[in-house]
């Protein structure tokens, strides 16, 4: 039997962003998928156009604004006690490849279901460049990169590899995992969760591992004005400070 894999969509006042995510991925090419958007708090009617293009979606419906990991451990929390299988994180602002869901589940069977997965993210408005190729940490310098970011798509990345993390715009694991980790650092305000939920999955035995064959495009900090913004850069220092502090012994 095909496994059952639920999509879930962190979405703030994204209503234009998420109505071709959510396109895309009721396009998907895969017979067992569902697809739940968790709304923080939005003012933009983003839950009157889920509910009005898209009936078969599910929504929860949260009162205010609780950032990535408080909306999306929100969602873990309600789904503990009702679902247990795969799942898949992914940002509002991604348009993913129809096969997507396929190339995860041939990643799964090839290094196992007790891992973390992420894809070959493009950007969208130059589509053969990446931005995510997997995903390089050095607290001792206070490093976290992405690998490939702002280079042509080459053979270079196409090569499945073991990477330090993945990134949050779209993460493919199961339940169990998110679980067991118990879900995101709330600590962290935007920027880090990913990072750190991999660190921890590291010292407890789970690898992350980038599938190039996981396709997506992704509309590049577009709740933060651009991907040089004072405000995200601002954020990143902030984050690397507390991923080194809560993680130096292991570095």
């Amino acid at each position: 039997m095909t496994a059952h894999i639920k999509i879930l969509i962190l979405n703030w006042n994204g209503k234009h962003l998420l109505k071709p995510c959510l396109d895309s991925v009721t396009a998907i090419d895969y017979p067992n998928f569902s697809v739940m958007v968790i709304d923080n708090g939005s003012v933009d009617d983003s839950v009157k156009m889920v509910n009005e293009n898209f009936p078969e979606v599910d929504i929860i419906e949260l009162k205010n604004n609780f950032g990535f990991a408080g909306g999306y451990n929100r969602c873990f929390t309600q789904l503990r006690d009702e679902y247990s299988e795969l799942v898949l994180l992914l940002n509002n602002d991604t348009e993913v490849d129809p096969d997507i869901l396929n190339s995860f589940i041939q990643a799964k069977e090839k290094y196992g279901d007790n891992n973390v997965y992420g894809g070959k993210i493009f950007y969208k408005k130059n589509p053969e460049i990446i931005w995510y190729a997997g995903g390089n940490v050095n607290l001792k310098y206070l490093k976290i990169s992405h690998r490939g970011i702002r280079k042509p798509d080459s053979p270079e990345y196409s090569k499945p590899m073991q990477t330090d993390y993945i990134t949050g715009c779209c993460l493919f694991t199961s339940m169990e995992i998110m679980n067991q980790l118990n879900g995101f650092d709330k600590l962290f305000n935007m920027y880090g969760e990913d990072v750190d939920l991999c660190l921890r999955a590291k010292a407890e035995g789970i690898n992350c591992y980038y599938w190039p064959d996981a396709k997506l495009w992704h509309h590049v900090s577009a709740s933060f004005g651009g991907a040089f913004s004072l405000k995200k850069i601002n954020k990143k220092i902030a984050s690397n400070w507390r991923l080194l502090k809560k993680h130096h012994n292991h570095y």
